[in-house]
C-alpha cells in the first residue's frame, strides 16, 4: 500500500498547495453527481465550495475534505425527478437541521459501535466504488448518442496519460516532498496535452457528454457567487410529508459516512476527530446549501485521501480548496475546462490503492470466519447498494453473531455445601440470547430442598435474564423448593429491584450469605 502519511504536522504551504490539488479533483465529482441527482452542474459545484468552507472551518476533523457525494446523490434522484430542485434544496435545509440535533445531542459517539470488520469492509467498499466510479471516464459518445467504450488511439491516450500520471504521484516524493505530486501530476500532464496537442478529453468534454445536444455549445462552468434564496415551496404539512423520508435518509447517510471517514482519517494520522462537532458542521453546511442552491453533502474519502497524501493536515487545506474551487468559477473557468480526465482518473486510481485495505487479505486469515464474512458482505452491500445500508447490515449481523457466541458461552459448575444445599456457580451473561441455555443448566425436579445460584462470574443484563431467573424460581415453587441468590452485582440488583413491578420477586439480604436473594412467596 502507498504510504498516505506524508507529513503528520501540518503547516501553511502544505496546506494550501494541498487545497488546490484537491479544489481540481473536486470538479468532475461534484459534476458527475449533480447529474445522478438530476440537477444542473453548478449545483454540484455550489455544494462542493459551501460543504467543504463550513465544514472545515467550524467541523470536527481538520484535513477531511465534505462535499457533493455519490452516496446522498442517489437518495435525491426520486425527490428531484417527481417535484424538482426546489423540494431538494427544502429536503436538504431539513436534512441539515436534523443533523445539528445530532451534534446537540450528542449522538456521534454512537459510531464508536461500529465493529473493526465493519470499517474494514466500508474502507475496502468505498475504495472499489471509487475505481468503478472512474471507469465511466473511459467512455465517449458515438454517433447515437450512446455511451460506449474507448477503442483504438483514444483509448490508448487515455491509458498512456492515466499511467503517467500515476508514475509522477508514485516517484516525484522520492526526489522531493516541496510540493504535493498530485499537483505537479495535474499541472505537468495539462501543459503536455495542450503542448503537444493531443487529442485528450477534458474537463469540459465530460460536461457536454452529460448535457443535452442543444446544450452543448454553451457549456460551461463559469458562474456566479450563490446566492440566499428560501426554497420556493408551500410552507405546509404536505410539502413535510413529500420531504421528510428524504430528508430523515439523506442526514443518516451523511453522517455515517463522514463520522466513518472521520475515524479513518484518526488512524492514518494518529489524531483524534471529534464526532459530535463533525455533525454539528455537516449540519450547519447542509442547511446553508439548502438557502444558496447546492445540493448538499457528506464527507467525500476520496478527495480526504488525496488532501492526507498531499500532506493537508489543518483546516488550511479544506477552506483552500473550497475558496480555490469557487475562483475557478468565478474567474478561471477556461482552466478548469482544459484539464486532462487522464490526469484526474490517475490521481483518483492512486486513491484507490492507498484506500483499499491490502492488509484485510492478511487480516482474513487470523480472525475467525464471522468477522471475515462481515468484512466480505459490508463490502459487497457497499458496492451493491450503498454505505448507509452496508453499515447498518454489517453492523447488524456483527451484532448477532457477539449474541450467539455468548448465548453459548453460559454454563455452571455445581457442588453440595455443608448443609445439603446444591450450588450453581454460573459462568457467562444472561441476556436474551442465553435464556435457553440458562434454563437448560438446572434440574428443579431432583434438586434438594435449597438451592443457590451463584453469580459471582456471571451478570444479569436484561429483562429477559430477569424473567428467565422469575420463571426458573416459579418451577422450583411448584417443586415445594427454594431458589437462593448469591453474590448478585449491584448493578443486577438494580435491575432487579425496578423489575419487580412485572416479575414476582423480592430482594432480601440473606444473613446467613450475607447475599440478596430470591425469596419465594
Amino acid at each position: 500500500m502507498f504510504d498516505l502519511i506524508t507529513n503528520k504536522d501540518s503547516n501553511v504551504k502544505n496546506d494550501v498547495l494541498s487545497g488546490i490539488t484537491v479544489a481540481l479533483a473536486l470538479v468532475p465529482e461534484a459534476v458527475a453527481f449533480a447529474f445522478v441527482a438530476g440537477v444542473e452542474p453548478m449545483v454540484g459545484l455550489y455544494a462542493a465550495f459551501m460543504m467543504g468552507l463550513i465544514t472545515s472551518a467550524v467541523g470536527g476533523r481538520p484535513g477531511m475534505i465534505s462535499g457533493a457525494t455519490g452516496a446522498m446523490a442517489v437518495v435525491m434522484v426520486a425527490l428531484v425527478a417527481q417535484h424538482g430542485v426546489q423540494y431538494l434544496f427544502a429536503a436538504v435545509i431539513l436534512a441539515g437541521l436534523l443533523q445539528l440535533m445530532f451534534g446537540v445531542f450528542k449522538l456521534g459517539k454512537f459510531i464508536r459501535l461500529v465493529p473493526y470488520p465493519v470499517m474494514l469492509g466500508f474502507v475496502n467498499g468505498l475504495a472499489i466504488v471509487i475505481f468503478l466510479a472512474q471507469l465511466g471516464q473511459f467512455k465517449v459518445l458515438d454517433g447515437l448518442g450512446d455511451h460506449v467504450w474507448m477503442q483504438g488511439e483514444t483509448l490508448y491516450l487515455m491509458l498512456g496519460l492515466v499511467a503517467l500520471t500515476m508514475a509522477i504521484i508514485f516517484f516525484l516524493p522520492k526526489l522531493t516532498t516541496a510540493v504535493p505530486a498530485s499537483l505537479v501530476a495535474i499541472v505537468g500532464v495539462t501543459a503536455l496535452v495542450h503542448g503537444l496537442d493531443l487529442e485528450a478529453r477534458t474537463v469540459i468534454d465530460f460536461v457536454r457528454d452529460m448535457l443535452p445536444a442543444d446544450q452543448k455549445a454553451a457549456a460551461t462552468l463559469a458562474g456566479e457567487l450563490p446566492s440566499f434564496s428560501i426554497p420556493m415551496v408551500p410552507f405546509s404539512l404536505e410539502t413535510l410529508y413529500i420531504v421528510l423520508p428524504t430528508s430523515i435518509i439523506l442526514a443518516l447517510v451523511g453522517l455515517i459516512e463522514s463520522l466513518l471517514t472521520l475515524s479513518l482519517i484518526d488512524e492514518m494520522t494518529d489524531t483524534r476527530g471529534h464526532g459530535n462537532r463533525e455533525c454539528l458542521g455537516q449540519g450547519l453546511a447542509n442547511t446553508v446549501n439548502g438557502f444558496f442552491g447546492g445540493m448538499g453533502g457528506c464527507a467525500m474519502i476520496g478527495q480526504s485521501m488525496i488532501n492526507i497524501n498531499s500532506g493537508g493536515r489543518g483546516r488550511l487545506s479544506g477552506i483552500t480548496a473550497a475558496l480555490v474551487l469557487l475562483g475557478f468559477i468565478l474567474f478561471a473557468a477556461p482552466l478548469l475546462e482544459m484539464i486532462p480526465l487522464a490526469a484526474l482518473v490517475g490521481v483518483m486510481f492512486i486513491v484507490v490503492i492507498g484506500t483499499f485495505e491490502w492488509a484485510s487479505f492478511r487480516i482474513i486469515r487470523g480472525i475467525n470466519k464471522e468477522d471475515a464474512f462481515v468484512l466480505f458482505l459490508v463490502t459487497a452491500v457497499t458496492v451493491i447498494a450503498d454505505l448507509a445500508i452496508a453499515v447498518v447490515v454489517g453492523v447488524i449481523v456483527s451484532a448477532l453473531v457477539f449474541a450467539w457466541k455468548h448465548a453459548t458461552h453460559i454454563n455452571a459448575r455445581t457442588h453440595t455445601d455443608d448443609d445439603g444445599w446444591k450450588v450453581y456457580e454460573l459462568e457467562g451473561p444472561l441476556f436474551f440470547g442465553s435464556v435457553l441455555h440458562f434454563k437448560d443448566l438446572f434440574d428443579p425436579k431432583n434438586d434438594p430442598q435449597d438451592v443457590v445460584i451463584d453469580f459471582n462470574e456471571s451478570r444479569v443484563w436484561d429483562s429477559s435474564g430477569i424473567d428467565a431467573i422469575d420463571g426458573l424460581a416459579d418451577k422450583y415453587k411448584v417443586q415445594g423448593k427454594k431458589l437462593h441468590i448469591r453474590h448478585i452485582s449491584p448493578e443486577c440488583r438494580e435491575l432487579m429491584t425496578k423489575a419487580q413491578g412485572y416479575v414476582e420477586m423480592n430482594l432480601n439480604e440473606d444473613p446467613r450469605y450475607h447475599i440478596a436473594t430470591d425469596k419465594l412467596d
